[in-house]
């Protein structure tokens, strides 16, 4: 019987080369050593011959080593993978791999996984089951249940994402004026001023607040992140109006993000605003705005409670920003129209100085940048 592949030695290096005589295609075997070689040769050759076969003998070899290997399914790998995260991060792994599209590959034995398995996935998912699927695939191998991808980077599809916007100051007004709720417009006024992100106002609480000082410190349910931020007279009428302790929002509190952003939605909907509009957009508002103010980028991260700058550049990066000329920002600075940057113990706090005064030198790390 005519062999598929056959062997040759490059006499310049002496390694050893696998040809197929089918496609022509030739790929090194990295050894100088004959009888490695033969070996690979023989290997090669045996499985195009008896391909089931082979298949029966891999899966005896991957079970003497790991009992599980045969039977371990791709639902498997979803139920594991939340084990390892915490709070909201956990809840959204969990909800992701309940989508319809992954029920190809829930009851699949992972090891018996091939390509068309995962583009069948793809086909009748969305952009987040692409984004998912990776994420599983990616674990499996980390965990040694899968022996090589079974898709190739160049072979998985792009990301392609909708492009997301902020809301206008005329958006937010019009959305104001058509909620009856009050709790909830006190919501979306809070969200507008200080960019929270939904979960974490929500979240909020009386005992967040420092009054007397103007502050909101709260750390982020994603990331865990410090967000501090120091409020204005208008935050300050919207605080007067909710609970001095306790949750702020305590009907809101008790609903998930996907009621939240519901109810924003049917707002939404009933003034036909176009565009991917959400509560998430309120965010992206106040990081424009920041930008397009002039505030200080290391402010306005530490208020959102960005930790990466890329983050939080992509976050802005539609604003319309007209820098000053050198000459107007040296004024300023010889002015003391400056904020200090106050950094303790890892934490920075935005200290103005006050009226008349000269900014205070306290023993930690000050820097200044011009407002």
């Amino acid at each position: 019987m005519k062999q598929r592949f056959r062997l040759y030695h490059r006499a310049n290096g002496g390694r050893y080369y696998l040809q197929d005589n089918l496609t022509g295609k030739q790929e090194s075997l990295h050894t100088t050593d004959r009888k490695e070689a033969l070996r690979f040769l023989h290997a090669r050759n045996e499985a195009a011959h008896q391909p089931l076969v082979n298949v029966q003998i891999a899966r005896a070899y991957l079970a003497a080593n790991d009992p599980e290997a045969t039977t371990r399914t791709w639902g498997t790998a979803m139920t594991e993978i939340p084990k390892s995260k915490q709070g909201r991060t956990k809840q959204f792994y969990q909800r992701c791999y309940r989508q319809k599209a992954f029920d190809i590959i829930r009851d699949l034995p992972i090891v018996q996984t091939r390509p068309e398995h995962f583009i069948r996935v793809l086909e009748a998912g969305t952009v987040a089951t692409n984004k998912n699927l990776r994420r599983l695939h990616n674990f499996a191998l980390a965990m040694a249940w899968v022996p090589w991808p079974v898709l190739s980077k160049q072979q998985w599809p792009d990301l392609h994402y909708g492009e997301r916007r902020s809301i206008t100051l005329e958006e937010h007004r019009a959305i104001l004026a058509k909620t009856d709720d009050e709790e909830f417009k006190s919501f979306i006024e809070l969200a507008w001023h200080i960019g929270a992100a939904q979960g974490d106002l929500a979240a909020l609480k009386g005992e967040d607040i420092d009054c007397e000082h103007r502050i909101i410190s709260f750390r982020r349910q994603k990331t865990g992140s410090l967000s501090v931020q120091r409020f204005s007279d208008e935050v300050a009428a919207i605080l007067a109006r909710r609970p001095k302790s306790g949750p702020l929002f305590p009907e809101l509190s008790k609903l998930d993000s996907t009621q939240r952003a519901a109810m924003f939605r049917a707002l939404r909907d009933k003034l036909k605003f176009t565009g991917n509009l959400s509560l998430h957009s309120y965010r992206y508002a106040w990081a424009e705005r920041a930008r397009s103010a002039g505030y200080p980028e290391r402010f306005a991260q530490e208020a959102l409670g960005h930790k990466s700058k890329a983050v939080h550049a992509a976050y802005a990066r539609k604003a319309r920003v007209e820098i000053p000329s050198l000459e107007e920002y040296e004024k300023l600075h010889g002015e003391r129209k400056a904020i200090p940057l106050q950094v303790q113990n890892g934490i920075a706090t935005a200290m103005p100085p006050a009226a008349n005064e000269a900014a205070p030198q306290p023993q930690t790390t000050q820097m200044r940048e011009a407002v």
